[in-house]
């Protein structure tokens, strides 16, 4: 599938292409945000921050970036819109850390006996556990899962509005591979349709679903041509542990 007609009014794209400061830009990039908050939030989970600071954190990172604040060097017309975020996220936690030390050295830290099961920390910042740091590819799987999310909401959307989601819903076993002691030929009885019937909806809706992800994925990148080759790194990445 590809996109000659529309790729140049995807997010991304609006976005580098009018570097952010139109309004139409960023209302793209507040979309985009809002779309991969999940993955940001994630990423400050894994390194070993609580649930409420770590929504905190990316509520103010996410608040940075759509004031339009300098967070990163990298040019975003060099890359796609998940490098960009995570270069974003390491260059706002980098700035984080730099306050804390500041913070510390100020006089500001309260310091515990490690011997009596403390940690150095300081008021509203708790450090993160060095040996639980996030990685790159921890990162990607779960910006895939979020692509993947969406695309399924996306297929799931268009049955909805055909008045088709009892179908979506019957067949979604299928799709993302949960088929274990479920029978097409069950799944046929229940919705009224030969077996063979099941088997053609079952193609349409794979189809469905990967079109919306191919879509999602053109919506986060700088070209056309990135489309096929994002699309073999998620899935290389999803396959990951």
């Amino acid at each position: 599938m590809s996109y000659p007609e529309v790729f140049h009014t995807t997010r991304w794209t609006l976005v580098i292409r009018a570097k952010g400061d139109a309004p139409e830009a960023r209302a793209a990039l507040s979309d985009l945000c809002e779309a991969y908050w999940n993955p940001v939030y994630r990423f400050l989970l894994r390194e070993g921050r609580g649930e409420d600071l770590s929504r905190e954190l990316a509520q103010e990172f996410f608040s940075k970036l759509l004031a339009g604040g300098r967070l990163e060097n990298t040019d975003p017309q060099k890359g796609r819109f998940r490098s960009y975020l995570l270069g974003a996220l390491k260059h706002f936690l980098s700035d984080q850390r730099k306050a804390e030390g500041r913070r510390k050295r100020g006089g500001d830290a309260v310091i515990e006996s490690i011997e009596s099961g403390g940690s150095i920390t300081s008021p509203g910042l708790s450090l993160p556990d060095p040996g639980a740091e996030a990685t790159d590819a921890w990162f990607d799987r779960h910006w895939a899962m979020a692509v993947m999310e969406r695309g399924l909401g996306t297929v799931r959307d268009s049955y909805r509005e055909s008045g088709k989601e009892r179908y979506f819903e019957a067949l979604k076993p299928w799709l993302v591979g949960d088929v274990q002691g479920l029978s097409q030929a069950d799944v046929a009885a229940e919705l009224e349709m030969s077996p063979g019937a099941i088997k053609v909806a079952v193609h349409r809706l794979r189809q469905k679903f990967a079109d919306a992800i191919r879509s999602e994925i053109a919506e986060t990148v700088d070209s056309e041509e990135d489309v096929g080759e994002e699309l073999r790194y998620l899935i290389e990445a999803l396959a990951a542990r």
